[in-house]
């Protein structure tokens, strides 16, 4: 937890007490009294930093597809949409969030809206029928570390049946903190991304970024990318 904001300390702490991972409608009830100390309404500079920053040739134009699984309120669907010109799907479980999500878009200048689609939705619940159901690139934030650890090889199942072969996975690691027994957040080091991918991707970026959140000390985050095989 965020050491120095004592406010977002305190959000985090009653997330567990909230949020129950076999209920996936609890999820609506954090942004609903907004207990969200991970929004930091913008989009993750890490993200940025994930795309611009490097040497990979990330997907580009209308005939491809991007995925952000539990997208809040949709900073990055629209920071994809816009900067790679790729129509971009938001997926999350609170109605809430993606109500904000349509807002913002809506509010945003000079933003793609027609590359954007927001949907409550389970990423679990998907279910590709074909390689044009498929994704050329999905983020994940959030998702990883708000489902039960046990949970954490069948979102790698998923995350192959989604992705186009030499399509790309981008994975921020957050929040690095001290271990807890205690969810959501789960307690998650890079390393554990490592079994649930395995066979499936392989890993073409790990490295602690550079851009960070404002704020938010060296350390809590660790951006890994990987590509379909």
């Amino acid at each position: 937890m965020d050491a120095e904001n004592p406010e977002a300390r305190a959000q985090y702490a009653q997330l567990p007490d909230i949020v129950c991972y076999s209920d996936t409608s609890s999820w609506n009830i954090p942004w609903k009294l907004n207990l969200t100390p991970w929004n930091k309404w913008a989009y993750n500079p890490t993200l940025r930093e994930a795309i611009e920053d490097s040497v990979i040739e990330y997907p580009k134009g209308r005939d491809k597809r991007a995925l952000v699984p539990g997208c809040g309120e949709g900073h990055d669907v629209i920071y994809i949409a816009s900067t790679l010109g790729i129509p971009t799907t938001g997926l999350d479980l609170s109605p809430t969030a993606v109500e904000r999500a349509s807002s913002l878009l809506e509010t945003t200048p000079e933003v793609p809206k027609d590359l954007i689609n927001l949907k409550v939705e389970d990423f679990f619940s998907l279910k590709p029928e074909g390689e044009a159901d498929k994704y050329d690139l999905i983020q994940d934030y959030t998702l990883f570390i708000s489902i039960h650890p046990s949970q954490r090889l069948e979102w790698g199942r998923q995350m192959a049946a989604l992705t186009k072969q030499g399509g790309y996975l981008i994975t921020v690691v957050f929040p690095i903190d001290p271990k807890t027994d205690t969810g959501p957040p789960w307690y998650v080091r890079p390393n554990h991304y490592d079994e649930p991918l395995a066979g499936c991707f392989r890993k073409v970026v790990d490295k602690a970024p550079m851009k960070l959140p404002p704020g938010w000390p060296e350390g809590r985050q660790h951006l890994l990318v990987w590509q379909r095989l």
